[in-house]
């Protein structure tokens, strides 16, 4: 009752829950309840509100992607994720809006409308999982469901001040989906804390012979494990300034070099290393038209249909040929080998996980870049897509604010299934460098 107050009270004007279920819900936590009173067995998210991503299916309760072709869809069965969340105990209380098809990086669709940022009503929250990543910054649930492309889970966490993980592919099943073997899209977690977030990871994560690159964690529990990585003076740290390219926001650079000193200074090793990755960005586009072009091979009749991004990217896609394709994943490996190289020599390595602030959500990306043009609508998040290309696990938690006001997120890298690691650096650094709520939650 107390989170659907806050709905109540928040949502109109952040507008990030765009299908509530409140008898459903309240009719789950009275048999929560009545499970706890008998002493039943219970899992790890028992009686926790949460709300999923409207472009992940969910039994009975809409699933629109975004999309006016999908307006009214109402799914049979829920994706392998949801269902997990259920057995878990989570408690659904509904959908939190994305951008058509999660294409894009600030969360507006023609069904419903943006999204606001929970700090900054004016600004975006980022995207895709921006509905999410607000309805956890407000208060209005404590975990949210997200998915991650090229930054989706990260970059609206930057944004919004919390916690957001993009995990190691294959460790939350992707089942159903169009490209089961892909290892671009994954799930994760949306919460205000980095325990919560390995929480709500002990929920969604194990094998699963519905996905094909599905793989079991070498532990036991995320949070648990977490928890034997927390002493900052065994911490091997690298800290890349800039990787994509693009340049950064002096505003932001100071603020995540103020949280990289906090870390050295509570006891962590850290060293600021060069690392360009900036060739992998290109190569990133290929991929991703390919993708898109996969994702929605079914529904390529609908184009026309589609809003801009989502058709711009599948046109983009149609057009490609199998030499760029090729060219793309040559790349992507040689970004992965000079990934995996420093991940040898450190525990995590740490760059900013956007280089600019919330930008007016009006605005579908930010052009500019500290003075200097971008060359497209994608390039500003390539301090994340960028490591999605080399498939390890990255989350983002806050490193401070801004001068005025607003949170800024630095990203922490780790290596194939070192969600552990990745949650307890980000543990240490909410202690140390703490932002508190936003204005929309107070």
């Amino acid at each position: 009752d107390a989170h659907l107050d806050a709905i109540e009270r928040r949502n109109p004007a952040l507008n990030a829950i765009v299908t509530l279920d409140a008898d459903a819900a309240r009719d789950t936590a009275k048999t929560a309840e009545a499970q706890v009173q008998a002493e039943e067995p219970i899992g790890p998210l028992h009686g926790l509100p949460i709300v999923i991503k409207d472009v992940t299916p969910t039994a009975g309760m809409r699933t629109t992607y975004g999309c006016p072709v999908y307006a009214d869809n109402v799914p049979t069965e829920d994706a392998t994720v949801v269902a997990r969340l259920r057995a878990a105990g989570a408690i659904i209380l509904g959908k939190s809006n994305t951008p058509e098809f999660a294409t894009g990086a600030n969360t507006v669709n023609e069904v419903f409308g943006a999204t606001r940022n929970p700090w900054n009503m004016d600004l975006s929250p980022a995207g895709s999982s921006g509905g999410s990543a607000a309805a956890v910054a407000s208060g209005m649930v404590p975990l949210a469901h997200g998915t991650d492309f090229g930054g989706s889970l990260r970059v609206p966490a930057a944004f919004c001040g919390i916690v957001g993980l993009r995990t190691t592919p294959g460790l939350i099943p992707n089942h159903p989906m169009p490209l089961p073997f892909d290892p671009g899209q994954v799930h994760g977690p949306l919460a205000r804390t980095a325990e919560d977030a390995a929480l709500m990871i002990d929920g969604m994560a194990g094998f699963s012979p519905m996905s094909p690159i599905s793989v079991a964690p070498p532990w036991p529990s995320c949070l648990a494990e977490m928890r034997t990585h927390e002493n900052p003076a065994g911490l091997r740290i690298a800290y890349a300034p800039e990787i994509a390219g693009i340049g950064i926001d002096p505003e932001i650079a100071e603020t995540c070099e103020a949280a990289v000193d906090a870390l050295r200074q509570s006891g962590a090793t850290v060293e600021e290393i060069s690392l360009d990755l900036s060739a992998g960005r290109e190569a990133f586009k290929v991929l991703r038209g390919e993708w898109m072009v996969g994702q929605q091979l079914e529904r390529l009749e609908h184009i026309d249909r589609f809003g801009a991004n989502l058709a711009g990217n599948i046109r983009d896609g149609l057009s490609q040929d199998v030499r760029a394709i090729a060219g793309a994943e040559q790349i992507r490996t040689q970004v992965w080998r000079t990934v995996r190289e420093c991940l040898s020599r450190y525990d995590v390595l740490l760059t900013p996980t956007a280089p600019v602030l919330p930008f007016p959500v009006e605005q579908n990306y930010p052009e500019v870049i500290d003075g200097a043009r971008l060359e497209n609508y994608i390039d500003w998040i390539a301090q994340a897509f960028l490591i999605t290309l080399t498939g390890f696990p990255a989350g983002s938690t806050p490193a401070g604010l801004s001068a005025s006001g607003l949170p800024v997120g630095l990203q922490i890298i780790g290596p194939r299934l070192g969600e552990p690691t990745i949650l307890a650096v980000a543990k240490l650094l909410q202690k140390i460098r703490p932002v508190g709520w936003p204005p929309a939650a107070i």
